[in-house]
């Protein structure tokens, strides 16, 4: 599902292959072991996280929730969270490089970033649950609430829209566009070294990211609402 790499204090996790990279207990495993080798290299600056293919994540693994929902929501449900609460608690600034579509849990994955540098092609950026039928719970609206302006939250969550790069860089959702994935990426990876030659403390930063979007961690380490797939969902 991904890969770990280093460039001078960078690191760059990448999610790996043409699939779609959808989240399942051992994609996020793998994306959690990245992260803490992240939070434990004494050298690490900055952390760019971008995707090979069409798809930057297209959320939640519903084939493998259909196998067992009941159990396996709760599952995924606190594997999910705990992974958003670890990107907000990293000790280093995060960037989003999106090389691909984002929809459900991926645009909440990429909203989980300090930064977002997006391909300006045809990807979109897409929080679906509107239009499956679904709730969004509230470890999650934290997250994006805390990320997009009132506007944006409402065209996302209430409009169900489709945002493409251009679109979603006027609504202040992502911070730059870029012609093509290597501009993307190497933009992104640009600006973790500029992050990363500041060389702020770790329990610094992190604690300052959780005082900037104060609530959010706590929320998301609370598992308050179980996550609903209704039977009349378009999966």
């Amino acid at each position: 599902m991904c890969s770990l790499e280093k460039r001078g204090r960078v690191y760059i996790l990448t999610l790996s292959g043409e699939g779609d990279h959808r989240f399942n207990p051992s994609t996020i495993d793998n994306i959690a072991a990245a992260l803490k080798e992240v939070q434990d290299s004494p050298d690490a600056g900055a952390l760019v996280t971008t995707n090979e293919g069409r798809y930057f994540s297209n959320g939640l693994d519903i084939q493998w929730i259909s196998q067992n929902p009941d159990a396996h929501l709760s599952t995924i449900r606190i594997k999910f969270e705990n992974l958003l609460a670890s990107f907000m608690r990293l000790g280093v600034p995060t960037i989003a490089a999106i090389r691909g579509h984002a929809a459900a849990g991926g645009f909440i994955l990429a909203l989980a970033h300090d930064y977002r540098f997006m391909k300006g092609d045809r990807s979109v950026l897409y929080m679906s649950e509107l239009d499956h039928g679904m709730k969004l719970p509230r470890s999650l609206m934290a997250v994006v609430r805390s990320k997009l302006l009132p506007a944006a939250s409402r065209d996302v969550v209430l409009g169900a829209g489709k945002f493409s790069a251009q679109t979603a860089l006027e609504g202040r959702i992502v911070d730059s566009v870029y012609a093509d994935s290597a501009q993307t990426l190497e933009a992104a990876i640009s600006e973790a070294q500029k992050l990363a030659s500041r060389g702020w403390k770790k329990s610094i930063y992190s604690e300052l990211r959780l005082g900037v979007f104060p609530g959010v961690v706590e929320e998301l380490d609370a598992h308050r609402d179980p996550y609903l797939f209704p039977a009349s969902a378009k999966l």
